[in-house]
């Protein structure tokens, strides 16, 4: 169960991500005093809002049942390279070699992180 909680996490934290994204591109425009009607419709920038605070809610789970030495860290790297993953695919950014590399190195630094070596 520990580790769903870490999983959706990640998830809902590279969603948010995503949708806040998505909320500050054309035709949409970041929510301001001067035009309020168009931040109350901007519906990805809630939603995202909304994501980010449910990412904290189960990293406060996972936190409660996992060291912080070892949630913290996959939770971050996780968001990070999930990230990556979506910017790619969903909005056409460029992947370099280094992108993937810096994926792989981040993974490898976190499973470096919390693997217990007796």
């Amino acid at each position: 169960m520990k580790w769903l909680i870490l999983i959706l996490g990640i998830a809902s934290n590279a969603s948010a991500s995503v949708l806040i994204k998505m909320a500050m591109m054309p035709p949409r425009k970041f929510p301001s005093f001067s035009d309020p009607v168009s931040a109350l419709t901007n519906w990805p920038f809630w939603l995202g809002l909304g994501l980010y605070g449910g990412a904290f809610l189960l990293y406060a789970a996972a936190l409660a049942r996992l060291p912080l030495n070892v949630a913290h860290p996959i939770l971050t790297a996780g968001a990070v390279a999930t990230v990556a993953v979506f910017s790619i695919v969903i909005f056409r950014e460029s992947f370099y070699w280094t992108t993937g590399a810096g994926i792989v190195l981040v993974i490898a630094g976190v499973v470096l992180i919390t693997v217990r070596v007796a």
